[in-house]
């Protein structure tokens, strides 16, 4: 299997797919989620999912990018569909999400009549624009230069996301119609805000909703060891992010992915 790019997407497509996972990435990362979470979403694409991960620009307004990221992913099924001979309409559509990809994925859910088995939400993150940037400075000092405009509109501007995240909060509550979710919460994210959606889902969707902490932290999902040089030149705004990450994030990378794949899966075929 190799990557292939479709209109600002990255598709991996297994032999025989068993479903289809719709992956958005966090802020700042999620320009070229095919390398910022290759090994995640390669091992679940191994495991025979096609694999859609949709790449965007963080702006403040977060409805936009859902509906352009949801359109998006509709031209790619299309794609597989009448240009690739894949007959996706047996095939159940995931949502994956990390950070900010999980608020994505909540207002699509939310505000889109969309079709999904479920949703996985993991270190979901809705702070407001004040909180959410320096967050993002302090955590991956290595891309300081990209946020750099948007510190400079903070301090001259009193502005935040649209939706707000009182907001978001109220549109998932009326809303958001995906039943079947999985969230997962890192034991040492100091940013995670889980906790609080965790029971506005739960009244949504009482017997449908489960809820996991995992060892790691807010980049265990980026966790990886590969080689960030392509074609003699560094891989930017993200080249320098492989310290950051290379290091003891193995194990908790792997058991993310183990639980993943559990909840996708949940009743394997058993040999006798």
């Amino acid at each position: 299997m190799e990557w292939q790019e479709f209109s600002g997407s990255w598709v991996l497509t297994p032999p025989h797919p068993l479903g289809i996972i719709h992956f958005l990435g966090g802020a700042f990362v999620a320009t070229a989620p095919h390398i910022t979470y290759r090994w995640l979403l390669e091992k679940l694409a191994r495991q025979g999912y096609i694999i859609i991960a949709t790449s965007f620009l963080n702006t403040l307004d977060h409805k936009a990018i859902a509906v352009n990221v949801q359109n998006r992913l509709e031209n790619i099924l299309y794609r597989l569909e009448y240009k690739q001979g894949i007959d996706i309409n047996y095939l159940p559509i995931y949502g994956l999400g990390h950070s900010m990809g999980c608020k994505l994925h909540l207002l699509i859910g939310s505000l889109l009549k969309v079709e999904r088995a479920g949703n996985i939400l993991i270190s979901f993150n809705n702070y407001p624009f004040k909180k959410a940037i320096p967050f993002a400075e302090n955590i991956i000092p290595y891309l300081q230069d990209n946020i750099k405009n948007y510190l400079q509109l903070e301090a001259n501007l009193d502005i935040d996301f649209t939706p707000t995240p009182i907001e978001t909060n109220i549109i998932i509550k009326e809303n958001y119609h995906i039943r079947r979710n999985l969230l997962i919460k890192f034991s040492d994210d100091t940013i995670d805000q889980t906790l609080e959606l965790h029971p506005i889902l739960k009244q949504l969707h009482p017997n449908m909703i489960t809820a996991l902490q995992l060892s790691g932290n807010h980049l265990t999902p980026l966790g990886q060891d590969i080689d960030w040089e392509m074609g003699g030149q560094l891989f930017s705004p993200i080249a320098g992010i492989s310290q950051w990450f290379q290091d003891n994030f193995s194990r908790d990378l792997y058991n993310l992915y183990q639980q993943i794949s559990r909840w996708l899966n949940p009743c394997p075929d058993v040999g006798f």
